[in-house]
């Protein structure tokens, strides 16, 4: 090999690109429903990888969409015992209750929100780089390719769930993100395209909370 190139291998700095779908036997975090999982490589949430959900507004079921995987990260115990669950600059003030019900452990959840916007994802960054957070969840107009892919070396980097959340207007624009979904309504309920998949494919799933087939 050239001795050149062999230098280069050798630098920390370098991307080289893996994700767990790299690894032979690898499993993701299950998402609590089937229907999604089945389009999922490792049957799941991509673990210790940026996840981006975009939509054309707030409140289209993007956070039901969550909540499954999120309690069951809240609630880890022994060796996966439960870190952070960051909300950077949230729309909106979560509601307790309604967590609760999801089965989100309450006192694991950390809302925060910086006071200037352009602050938000170097927040998210920090937080998902510093294995305190098993998931950091990251509200940002400011996104952008270098910005995704910051995220993405945080996430690998601390070992966290990072997700941000984007308007479909960023679909024209290329992410660093091991995943990436649209949340529409559809005519009998919330439907998901799944635009990038790291070892996966595109698909389309209709309705994904229903447990009919379609």
């Amino acid at each position: 090999m050239d001795d050149v190139l062999e230098k280069l291998l050798q630098t920390p700095r370098l991307w080289r690109g893996c994700s767990p779908a790299d690894k032979p036997g690898w499993r993701g975090l299950e998402s609590g429903y089937p229907r999604l999982d089945r389009h999922l490589p490792g049957g799941g949430w991509p673990p210790h990888a940026l996840t981006e959900i975009l939509l054309e507004h707030y409140g289209t079921g993007e956070l039901k969409l969550l909540m499954p995987a999120l309690a069951r990260l809240s609630q880890a115990s022994g060796e996966d015992a439960a870190g952070w669950i960051a909300w950077i600059a949230p729309p909106f003030d979560p509601y307790p209750p309604a967590l609760a019900q999801w089965g989100i452990n309450l006192s694991r959840v950390l809302i925060v929100r910086p006071k200037k916007a352009g602050e938000c994802l170097w927040a998210a960054e920090q937080a998902l780089s510093s294995g305190n957070c098993v998931a950091v969840l990251v509200w940002s107009e400011r996104m952008d390719d270098v910005a995704s892919r910051r995220l993405q070396l945080a996430a690998e980097k601390g070992q966290s769930w990072a997700i941000a959340f984007r308007s479909v207007k960023a679909l024209s624009g290329s992410s660093a993100a091991a995943l990436r979904i649209r949340v529409s309504t559809g005519e009998k309920g919330t439907d998901l395209g799944i635009l990038k998949s790291r070892g996966g494919r595109p698909a389309v799933i209709r309705d994904y909370a229903s447990a009919a087939e379609h």
